[in-house]
């Protein structure tokens, strides 16, 4: 991992992230990277579940978006719109989540997933609420 944004890794590997098989390489306010195994994620015609992919596409904005937000605030999403371009069937995905917005109670990331072969599986949009945590 190149740049952990300060998460630990129960929270970078938590929950449906470790079920989906998520792998956060990369985290910073401005750009997370992060993988998915096609195998195990699929729908019953043997492609890639788009849920899965949209699961990836939030989770690496999110990561950002939090990075963005911490120390005084949380990151929540509120809008997730995603393309599906092409089937994936083998091997991993790679996402890469880049910042398009990073304001004072919103931050909004551009979200390319690729395949093996560098090939556009998918392009999403994801925008986070940042507020207040708990106490």
């Amino acid at each position: 991992m190149t740049g952990h944004g300060g998460f630990d890794h129960d929270m970078l590997t938590a929950g449906l992230i470790g079920r989906l098989g998520i792998e956060i390489t990369e985290v910073s306010p401005e750009r997370v990277v992060g993988t998915m195994p096609v195998e195990g994620n699929t729908q019953p015609y043997g492609l890639l579940h788009g849920g899965a992919t949209a699961a990836l596409a939030e989770t690496l904005g999110s990561f950002g978006a939090m990075a963005h937000a911490l120390p005084d605030k949380i990151a929540v999403g509120v809008d997730l719109n995603i393309t599906h371009l092409r089937a994936a069937t083998r091997g991993n995905v790679r996402g890469v989540a880049t910042a398009a917005h990073l304001g004072a109670t919103v931050a909004t990331y551009q979200i390319d997933v690729t395949d093996d072969e560098d090939r556009l599986v998918a392009t999403a949009r994801l925008t986070c609420l940042l507020r207040e945590g708990p106490k």
